[in-house]
């Protein structure tokens, strides 16, 4: 018959070290918390400084060997590796045919371990002067400070019509 009861000799050495300050009771917590609030302020400031007129949201938050993916089926959908190769085939194209850049008009941000998603409003203004608005869905995969991956949901018939109607600046 095996008893139930375990020893108290591991107990006993946890409160002599918590005692012995050698270990504090946060040390037991996981710092999985820490980790998503840090990773969920993280993003939000980088979504509020871009609200408010910022042009750094790419380089701020994604780490130079970030994975782009665009899901969905339209022309623009796909995979980019790198933050330069994806701000130069997916987002300058996009921006070069806007008059007013797109900002967010409203977000919610939820976090779950080294996870954030994203689901926000964005408005700007084509360069023929019609309204670009779309909805977006950003799952970004966070590490030390920055998203090395990111899946992003939206609806492409709008953004692939702004790159469609609107012609592509001349180099100069």
């Amino acid at each position: 018959m095996t008893s139930s009861r375990t020893s108290p000799l591991p107990a006993a050495l946890l409160a002599l070290a918590l005692v012995a300050g050698a270990v504090t009771p946060a040390a037991f917590a996981s710092s999985e918390p820490a980790a998503e609030a840090r990773n969920r302020q993280i993003v939000t400031e980088a979504f509020e400084r871009w609200q408010a007129g910022g042009t750094t949201f790419f380089t701020d938050l994604l780490s130079p060997e970030v994975i782009w993916t665009i899901e969905g089926s339209g022309p623009s959908a796909g995979r980019f590796e790198g933050r330069e190769r994806f701000v130069e085939r997916a987002v300058r194209p996009f921006v070069s045919r806007l008059s007013s850049p797109i900002r967010p008009v409203s977000k919610t941000v939820w976090a779950d371990g080294d996870h954030v998603i994203v689901n926000w409003e964005g408005v700007g203004t084509a360069q023929d002067g019609q309204p670009y608005a779309n909805s977006y869905a950003w799952i970004l995969r966070m590490r030390d400070g920055q998203a090395v991956e990111v899946t992003a949901f939206l609806d492409l018939v709008p953004y692939d019509d702004v790159l469609r109607r609107i012609p592509a600046p001349r180099p100069e």
